[in-house]
């Protein structure tokens, strides 16, 4: 057996039973860890910005960056942890980088993350038909919740000016 196969092998052995949810550098999440004091063993939430992913199967890891009465702390969980009971994704952020650690540098308002426009399924209205059937107007649309872009806005007022 090579080397590979073996690693791939303690990779599965290893793996998170229920996966994490899906998130990306600049989201906003709360990682709720296990603290064990003596023989009592506590939920902790640690909520801040992921700055770092780190995707290598089994040993994969994020890192969250929050300020705690004006220091900063990161904190680095592995994915497939038993001590992280659940993630909470708080918001998504908008970053053009995958490392954040430009963040460590700023402080106050220069340290915030814009916020990524959500795009969620709408589902259509029924009409009812000639022959009393119920059928949907459109499936699967997509609308946009939050945070239009500078294009829509111009489309939206040359189609209103034009009207």
């Amino acid at each position: 057996m090579s080397a590979h196969r073996i690693l791939e092998s303690i990779d599965k052995q290893n793996r998170r039973q229920a996966p994490l949810p899906e998130f990306r550098p600049g989201d906003s999440v709360k990682v709720w860890a296990k603290i064990r004091e003596g023989e009592k063993t506590r939920l902790q939430a640690f909520e801040g910005v992921c700055i770092r992913r780190v995707r290598k199967g089994a040993r994969s890891t994020f890192t969250v960056r929050k300020i705690s009465y004006g220091v900063g702390v990161e904190r680095v969980f592995p994915d497939n942890s038993p001590n992280i009971d659940k993630v909470e994704v708080m918001a998504r952020g908008r970053v053009n980088q995958s490392r954040l650690f430009y963040l460590r540098d700023l402080s106050g308002k220069a340290a915030r993350i814009k916020e990524r426009a959500a795009v969620i399924q709408v589902e259509a209205p029924v009409e009812a038909s000639a022959d009393g059937d119920a059928a949907p107007a459109a499936e699967g649309t997509k609308e946009r919740i939050k945070g239009r872009g500078k294009r829509q806005k111009k489309k939206e007022l040359k189609a209103a000016a034009g009207a």
